[in-house]
């Protein structure tokens, strides 16, 4: 009887996570007042940090229907706890400058709310069907949230968005009912039939042909959603034409999200010794992802962008370190969450410079250092981290990623070098060009509230920022032992 009511908690737990958000969603849409929505948007980003946090504090409890909390899921969703409250107060600051008329603004932040909850299930889903259906959730609330603006360039954008993950989004769904029918001839069916436990007990006698072309369809549909080449394009558009907090999200969460959906997936089919190798399809994705994203940083002369493919790379890179498995997958975690830091503190810091300028142009952002220095510095700071040099966590995955490379696969080591280069160089001159040289006259920025003779807005920016600067440092210089095994134990189911 205890245990059962143990279960029974835990699994109220979990849904709980995933549920806040969406009933919080609820109640956003029909606020007309916008900073009162702001207000409990925050609350209940921050609500649902603590139940991330009171899990963690909980350890791993004990299975439950269709969700479940494991080593690879756990770190992935403190992340995302940590970004949906830090997004949610610099939206609160700066969603003025957005122009939003009272429909618009309900619809976003009952969209951003939505997005947190299904991004959640998604990571706890313990069952394929439930994980596609959360990550559907997630994409739409997100499509919802970049064409908001309804300018002939933003719903261009969604569409973009909707039809290009439509096709990645079916595609998984086909890869899912492979998975399912592999299961079938082994006796799995009925309400355990897509549980990834069940799946992996029966991957080594399922048949290779089945499992090999369901993760061809997960790979490809769910790497859609991860920025991963061909099915890439979408993400640009949506970075530059969304609100300025959906940058943060996108990158920081959804991406890693979809990834995370194809590390279940391999973990499934890599029990069959006669699949077609997940590591090798994984390897040339990224690769193709890395070297595409480097040359094209080049050619960019919109920030926000020029980051959007900054994110394709780094997607790129983990991909790559997920596939080479084995040492290189802890690189992959890191990287994950190292990205997803500091890639919202560059948005977070570049979202305030376009709100200032009046243009998301890299000519007409310069700068910024002279007119604005705490920003300016701020950003470039975040800019050298997203870029990957020391001390920040990128640097340390991407040293672990590249001596991995050397020892095994020494053939792929050089263009993946090439990629790391020419993308690090690309931003460097961007953060020249954005954050040095003579300054840019701005426009009088939304905000008129000031704290410590700096507005209400950029303090905002800047809170977020550096916490997720000091998490990134933290994360390559200081990771404590506890955390270095959770990791260790996550790269072990990943690869």
């Amino acid at each position: 009887m205890i245990a059962a009511s143990s279960v029974s908690l835990w699994a109220a737990h979990l849904w709980l996570v995933a549920l806040l958000p969406m009933a919080g969603a609820a109640l956003l849409a029909l606020l007309p007042a916008q900073r009162l929505a702001a207000r409990l948007n925050l609350a209940l980003a921050a609500a649902q940090f603590g139940l991330i946090l009171a899990l963690a504090a909980r350890g791993r409890g004990p299975e439950a229907a269709l969700l479940h909390l494991d080593a690879l899921n756990l770190p992935l969703l403190l992340l995302a706890g940590v970004i949906g409250v830090t997004t949610a107060l610099y939206s609160a600051a700066t969603i003025r400058g957005e122009g939003f008329g009272p429909r618009a603004g309900r619809a976003y932040h009952a969209a951003f709310q939505v997005f947190l909850g299904a991004n959640a299930l998604a990571l706890l889903a313990e069952d394929l069907g439930v994980m596609w259906v959360a990550v559907e959730a997630a994409t739409v609330a997100t499509v919802l949230m970049v064409a908001l603006h309804r300018t002939p360039a933003s719903i261009e954008a969604a569409w973009k968005f909707l039809v290009l993950c439509g096709t990645g989004i079916a595609l998984a769904l086909f890869g899912t009912i492979a998975l399912a029918l592999a299961a079938q001839p082994l006796g799995e069916g009925g309400a355990t039939a897509l549980s990834f436990g069940v799946l992996r007990q029966m991957a080594p006698e399922a048949d290779p042909r089945l499992l090999s072309l369901a993760f061809v369809f997960l790979l490809v549909g769910y790497g859609t959603k991860a920025g991963l080449a061909p099915l890439h394009s979408w993400l640009p558009d949506a970075h530059a034409e969304g609100p300025m907090a959906i940058s943060a999200v996108l990158s920081g969460l959804l991406l890693n999200t979809a990834l995370h959906a194809i590390l279940r997936a391999r973990a499934v089919v890599s029990g069959n010794p006669e699949v077609l190798p997940p590591g090798a399809l994984m390897l040339a994705m990224g690769l193709a992802s890395v070297l595409l994203a480097a040359f094209a940083l080049w050619r960019r002369r919109d920030a926000r962008r020029l980051f959007a493919w900054s994110s394709i790379e780094h997607m790129g890179l983990a991909s790559m370190a997920f596939g080479l498995g084995g040492p290189a997958a802890l690189a992959g975690m890191l990287h994950l969450l190292g990205h997803s830091l500091v890639k919202s503190a560059v948005f977070f810091g570049l979202g305030r410079a376009i709100q200032i300028k009046g243009s998301q142009r890299i000519a007409a952002i310069g700068g910024l250092a002279e007119s604005h220095p705490l920003l300016g510095w701020s950003l470039a700071l975040a800019i050298l981290a997203a870029a990957g040099l020391p001390p920040f966590v990128l640097f340390a995955s991407e040293v672990l990623l590249m001596q991995q490379m050397v020892t095994r696969l020494p053939w792929l080591a050089l263009p993946l070098g090439l990629g790391l280069l020419l993308a690090a160089l690309a931003l460097l001159k961007v953060l020249q060009a954005l954050c040095f040289g003579p300054g840019r006259a701005g426009v009088p920025p939304p905000d008129q509230r000031h704290w410590l003779g700096h507005p209400a807005a950029e303090w905002a920016t800047l809170l977020p920022l550096h916490l997720h600067l000091l998490l990134a440092l933290l994360l390559g210089l200081a990771l404590p032992a506890a955390g270095l095994a959770l990791l260790t134990e996550a790269a072990g189911i990943a690869g």
